[in-house]
């Protein structure tokens, strides 16, 4: 016979009416994302809120609600995607120590228009450490995890803080065969489509006038992974994009062209790879070798931890399921999927930036 479930209850009491009603939400739609995600009922009343539900789903409601309260005493402003995310931190957390803002409070650089950019979940934020303590980083998983974006921001804190003197983003132009020379226009004007998810990030988080400054004296170069053959790169902050897509002598050529006070980012999802039927994707053949290795760093990114609208989860989860067979015909290998499901749409409560 099945036993009853036991109902635990909690009742906080918030003192700041301005912190509470950020907390909340216009018509508490933020406590409703919190109730949602932590599995937990959760009822507002004056300045008391009551939690009810089983121990684990009311302890993570309730390290939530303390937690983004003391956030929005401090000023943070909260949107309804870092309670979500807040609540998803938490409940992944069984020994209960994980702070909210030891990850979203790591700000990395804070743009002169939006909001400060960070960690905005525990993958994320391992990740971001992992970067800054080895000088080669392997960063693979589905597009929307912020591999690039987040790459791209660390290259620029190490640009302004003088950590390096330039940064030089990469990326294969598989489509073109790597055989640029045949493409009319300038170096740039012909891997300019294969880098524009990169200028985009650059643009989000540098002025214009500095940007184009940084481009014109080579602090910001670009370099088409086709044309890094015999080069060494000192001083550098390297990003490596779309690495699925370079064959293995092409990441062997990309990875011994570090020099001394380098740091080298490579991102790519190795279930994406766009090369010719049979040839072996360079970066799965990479995070073989290199595993293991001192100074080297993997962090592996799941539709869970997609950062984009939740549905992007969804539809990368429905591609990969379609796709797997595929896949595993070409490779000869076997995937688990082992992510947790997507995350629950935030709701418009007519706050959030």
């Amino acid at each position: 016979m099945t036993q009853p479930k036991t109902i635990h209850r909690e009742k906080l009491a918030f003192d700041d009416p301005e912190a509470l009603q950020a907390l909340c939400g216009s018509n508490n739609a933020r406590l409703k994302l919190i109730e949602r995600t932590s599995g937990a009922h959760v009822n507002l009343r004056g300045n008391e809120i009551t939690i009810e539900g089983e121990a684990a789903a009311v302890e993570t409601a309730k390290s939530a609600l303390e937690q983004l309260y003391d956030l929005a005493l401090n000023g943070k402003a909260l949107s309804s995607d870092d309670v979500v995310r807040a609540v998803q931190l938490l409940k992944g957390d069984a020994s209960g120590g994980t702070s909210i803002q030891g990850v979203f409070g790591d700000t990395i650089l804070t743009p002169r228009t939006g909001r400060p950019i960070a960690p905005k979940g525990a993958q994320q934020k391992k990740y971001v450490d992992l970067v800054r303590q080895n000088d080669i980083m392997f960063a693979v998983g589905p597009a929307g995890t912020g591999k690039t974006y987040l790459a791209v921001a660390l290259a620029v804190r190490a640009l302004l803080d003088k950590q390096v003197r330039r940064i030089i983003l990469t990326r294969p132009a598989v489509e073109a065969g790597e055989r640029l020379g045949f493409l009319p226009g300038t170096l740039e004007e012909k891997v300019d489509p294969y880098l524009r998810p990169l200028y985009d990030a650059l643009h989000d988080m540098i002025e214009p006038e500095k940007l184009e400054r940084f481009m014109a004296d080579g602090t910001i170069e670009i370099a088409p992974l086709a044309f890094m053959r015999g080069r060494t790169l000192s001083g550098s902050f390297i990003i490596l994009d779309e690495a699925q897509n370079t064959s293995a002598p092409q990441m062997k050529m990309f990875l011994t062209r570090m020099g001394f006070d380098s740091k080298a980012v490579i991102t790519g999802d190795v279930t994406q790879t766009d090369l010719p039927r049979g040839e072996r994707s360079g970066l799965r053949d990479a995070l073989e070798l290199v595993d293991g290795i001192r100074g080297i760093g993997i962090v592996e990114f799941t539709d869970a931890d997609v950062v984009r609208h939740p549905l992007v989860a969804a539809l990368i989860r429905a591609y990969d399921a379609r796709d797997r067979s595929r896949f595993e015909s070409r490779e000869g290998t076997h995937v688990v999927d082992k992510a947790p499901p997507a995350a629950p749409a935030p709701e418009r409560d007519g706050i959030d930036s």
